[in-house]
């Protein structure tokens, strides 16, 4: 399989007021940016267009969404899994 191809596991923990998702663990494609992510969880979690949806990495950080998960997994990610934390409010720096 080659690179741009494989998958990373990635785990989605809510912040705050967020909704929790009955899945937590995914498969995510290393080449998907977090703005994919972004709209995977608007969807999933059947948000409105106007409300805000952050994305941290491991409770520190906010990248830019068009940062790929490839990219965030090589750098950040702990006992095989990159986490994501997600929140409606600006929760961290």
């Amino acid at each position: 399989m080659s690179t741009a191809n494989a998958k990373v596991d990635v785990l989605l923990k809510p912040v705050g007021d967020a909704p929790g998702m009955q899945k937590s663990k995914w498969k995510v494609q290393r080449t998907d940016t977090l703005l994919n992510m972004v709209n995977f969880i608007r969807r999933y979690l059947k948000l409105d267009p106007h409300d805000n949806l952050l994305l941290y990495v491991s409770q520190s950080f906010a990248p830019s969404l068009d940062t790929e998960i490839g990219t965030l997994y090589d750098c950040f990610h702990a006992d095989g899994k990159l986490i994501l934390n997600y929140c409606k409010c600006q929760a961290w720096g």
